[in-house]
Order: C-alpha cells, then sequence, then structure tokens
C-alpha cells in the first residue's frame, strides 16, 4: 500500500496577465514530497521557484494565478479551500520563510509580539501566554537574552538574528511542511552554515518536512534527499540529491 504524500504537486501552471492576453510563468510543474522529507527546487533568478511556493501556501496575487493542475495536502485540494480554511492551513499546517526578513517582518511592531500572533491566531492562546511562548520560541532558535529580544523591532537586530526570527515565527506552531525561500540570501558563509543546521535540527527533532528553494547548489545538495532542477518554469529533472549532482541528466542540470 503506497502512503499519500504530505503535499503532492500535478501539473500546475501559473500564469501572469499582461493586458489581454495569459503568458505562463510557471507550467507543467509535478512534485510531491513526503512527511519528514527535505525536497529541494533549484534554479536561476526568474525560473519560477518563489511563485511556485506561493501558489502552495495560497498567497499569489494578481495578475498571478493558479490556471491549471492540482495543490493537494494530504489528499485534499488545496484551491478547493474557503478562505478561512486557507488561513488555519497557512502558519498552522505550512509554513513559509521567506528570502528577506527586514521586508517580510513588520518593522514597527516588535519581533516577540509578531511571533505571540502565532500562538494567539492558530493555538488560542491569551496574550499573556502568547508573549511567554515567543520567549520559549526565540530561546529555541538560539537568540541571545530571549527575554530581552523579544523587545526588540527588526532594525535593531543583525541580518541572522532576523532570520532566526523568522524561523521561529514559521515553527511557532509545529506545521507539518515548512518552505524555506533562499533562507540564507544576504547572510555571510558562517552565518549561512549556522541558519542551515538550526533549520535542520529543528525540523528534525519536530518531523518537520522541508521545501527548500535556492540556487546554492551545494546548500540543497547538503540538505536535501531529493532535489527538483527548475528551467524557464519548467521542473527539468527531478532525482535523489546524490545523483543529480553526480551525473546530471537534463544539459541545464550539467551546465
Amino acid at each position: 500500500m503506497t502512503t499519500a504524500p504530505l503535499i503532492e504537486v500535478q501539473d500546475l501552471r501559473i500564469d501572469l496577465a499582461d493586458g489581454g492576453s495569459h503568458v505562463a510563468a510557471v507550467e507543467g510543474v509535478s512534485f510531491r514530497i513526503d512527511r519528514g522529507e527535505t525536497f529541494g527546487l533549484v534554479g536561476e533568478s526568474g525560473c519560477g521557484k518563489s511563485i511556485t511556493a506561493l501558489a502552495l501556501i495560497g498567497l499569489l496575487r494578481r495578475p498571478l494565478s493558479i490556471a491549471a493542475g492540482a495543490i493537494r495536502f494530504e489528499g485534499r485540494e488545496i484551491q478547493g479551500l474557503s478562505a478561512a480554511e486557507q488561513r488555519a492551513l497557512r502558519g498552522n499546517r505550512i509554513a513559509m520563510i521567506f528570502q528577506e526578513p527586514m521586508t517580510a517582518l513588520n518593522p514597527v511592531s516588535p519581533v516577540g509580539r509578531q511571533i505571540a500572533e502565532m500562538f494567539v491566531l492558530h493555538k488560542g492562546k491569551s496574550w499573556r501566554e502568547a508573549n511567554q511562548l515567543a520567549v520559549e520560541a526565540l530561546a529555541n532558535v538560539r537568540v541571545p537574552a530571549p527575554e530581552r529580544r523579544v523587545k526588540d523591532y527588526p532594525h535593531q537586530l543583525s541580518g541572522g538574528m532576523r532570520q532566526r526570527v523568522m524561523i521561529a515565527i514559521a515553527l511557532a506552531c509545529d506545521p507539518d511542511l515548512l518552505i524555506a525561500d533562499e533562507p540564507t540570501t544576504a547572510l555571510d558563509v558562517t552565518v549561512q552554515a549556522e541558519i542551515i543546521e538550526l533549520m535542520r535540527n529543528l525540523c528534525a527533532e519536530r518531523g518537520t518536512a522541508i521545501l527548500m528553494i535556492s540556487h546554492d547548489l551545494g546548500l540543497v545538495a547538503n540538505v536535501c534527499r531529493r532535489v527538483g532542477v527548475m528551467y524557464a518554469g519548467r521542473i527539468v529533472e527531478e532525482r535523489r540529491s546524490d545523483d543529480i549532482f553526480r551525473a546530471g541528466a537534463h544539459p541545464y542540470t550539467q551546465g
């Protein structure tokens, strides 16, 4: 008996409205991620990786829209969910770390409150309970002096610390799937390694599956079990990471 995947994408097409016409930004994309698995999506900037991720979490906005295909979470079609059901799924069961934490975080709200909101909205906690849980969440992502840091605003933190805050927000509700979109962009090499190791350890402890989106092949090779190579809006190759980096079959992968 075959176990159903945690999330399955089948023949996904995402259109970009351009005046009166529509252009396919992503076309024919299919992949699956099992529970606890790490899956990498690699490709150059503009190939459709981030757009695909936004579709999975229900955050596509005009002029982009899903034109065809299916996205199933635990066998249930996401596109058929109501707005309230999608909000309940997003953050609670599926969470995302965005590329640039300085723009993803609210600049006029302390980071502790932004973490606490997750517990209030998705877990029904009181603000008092949520604020304490926010301190614990920062401690879990190895932020020093978390009792003090919860009062800081994003601009008061380094790039690495802001990324840790984003991880704390994403993992606050113990999601089943974590989408990490270029999680180490603009960080120096040492901090990159710390952030990736932190993500791997936390997700392993919780059994969280990871969709790692990156153009950094070395990072994906170290983190992911399987890899899909994306080029011009399509996945041109999908194999185990060991195989794809040792002997890529597609000319783009080889390049």
